[in-house]
């Protein structure tokens, strides 16, 4: 990598640094049941981390029930407020917080990239402990399109000013790994947010860990030069 380049980490937040999934899971099925549509809990959590839009429309197509405008809104309200009732079990993930300063220590730029809306994400980043408006935080609000767009990605590289090329996305479902493809940038995927991880690593991973502790552990495999992740072999005497 030439002196010209820099390396920059761009996170997902539901289930890559918080641990939101199912707290999310359950605030869909509570806006879903709203509306008179129930559905299992698996069926939901396999499309967390989806844009809105494509959400809905992948589950009501499983239902094969037309919606009005006015029930979306509906839906899109009763989430919002379901999960800010919740917010209060969301913990940040193991390693969260101490992978964050870590790269802050080490100069290497990071941002977060979520599909949720802004209003969400304000709350859900205090978790960890950090004030939205001091970090780059990229929401659906910002972009057309979320995951699995590649367009919250591309904004938050270019929000760093670095090359989406030179970025490693870090996420946990599959909607991550698709769009960091669809950018060009190399992905990592955790298991924190309930993906196995062969469908990680078939959606694109380059590595999957555990959670950010595990991922902290091995900052070496995933690129990151630093004197402490070196090893420095004796010459021989």
């Amino acid at each position: 990598m030439g002196d010209d380049r820099r390396m920059a980490f761009l996170f997902d937040l539901d289930g890559t640094l918080v641990d939101s999934v199912y707290q999310h899971v359950v605030a869909w099925r509570e806006a879903l049941e709203a509306i008179g549509i129930e559905l299992s809990i698996w069926r939901i959590h396999r499309r967390i981390g989806m844009s809105g839009g494509l959400f809905l429309a992948g589950l009501l197509r499983e239902t094969g029930r037309a919606v009005t405008a006015e029930e979306i809104r509906r839906v899109q309200q009763v989430h919002a407020e379901t999960y800010g009732r919740l917010l209060g079990q969301v913990r940040p993930l193991p390693g969260a917080r101490e992978l964050l300063d870590e790269l802050t220590r080490l100069g290497i730029p990071w941002a977060i990239a979520t599909s949720g809306r802004l209003e969400s994400a304000r709350k859900t980043v205090a978790v960890l402990g950090l004030d939205a408006d001091q970090i780059p935080l990229v929401t659906r609000d910002h972009v057309r399109h979320a995951k699995p767009d590649p367009d919250l990605f591309l904004a938050a590289a270019e929000r760093l000013g670095v090359e989406i090329g030179e970025s490693v996305v870090v996420g946990d479902s599959v909607w991550d790994m698709l769009a960091a493809r669809r950018a060009r940038a190399l992905s990592v995927g955790l298991l924190s947010g309930g993906y196995g991880a062969g469908e990680l690593l078939e959606a694109g991973a380059y590595r999957v860990y555990d959670d950010p502790a595990d991922l902290l552990r091995h900052l070496d495999e995933v690129g990151v030069r630093a004197a402490d992740y070196e090893w420095t072999l004796a010459e021989p005497s």
